[in-house]
């Protein structure tokens, strides 16, 4: 039962730290004027990009300082690493917990795939909105998609 309620804080963390990362993400999108140029879209792609690994990163150290401190593994180094590839559900095999902790790393590995998951379909969902966004303006002839204006 105790696995469980670790697992359960965890996984909540995990859900309300990803949450308050995408809001944020969301609210400097909306800030950020872009221009049509390939550079200026693939620039914030990259800062977008990497937002969303830093929120997966401190998740990850999360799972990885409670295994540390149930005891299940004995530095935050190898903590670290196993909480990296559970939560990516790589699953090499060559870290693995103690019995009486199982319970905990399989609901990271879900609580990984959910996150992932979550964070694909937010990049996925600003790419279709930046593109038809473009569209649109080339629609009302504001510009050609090359960042010049039409003639």
């Amino acid at each position: 039962m105790s696995q469980l309620l670790i697992a359960w804080c965890l996984l909540a963390f995990s859900v309300v730290f990803h949450a308050w990362g995408v809001t944020s993400a969301l609210r400097w999108l909306r800030r950020q004027r872009m221009g049509n140029r390939l550079a200026s879209w693939a620039w914030l792609f990259v800062r977008l990009a990497a937002w969303i690994v830093l929120l997966h990163i401190t998740e990850i150290a999360a799972w990885a300082y409670a295994y540390v401190l149930m005891g299940a593994l004995p530095a935050f180094a190898s903590a670290l690493y196993f909480s990296a590839v559970t939560y990516t559900t790589t699953g090499y095999g060559d870290v693995v917990l103690p019995e009486r902790s199982r319970l905990v790393g399989a609901i990271e590995a879900l609580t990984g795939i959910l996150m992932c998951g979550w964070s694909t379909a937010f990049f996925f969902a600003v790419v279709s909105r930046m593109s038809l966004e473009d569209r649109s303006r080339r629609l009302v002839g504001e510009d050609d998609g090359l960042g010049e204006p039409r003639s």
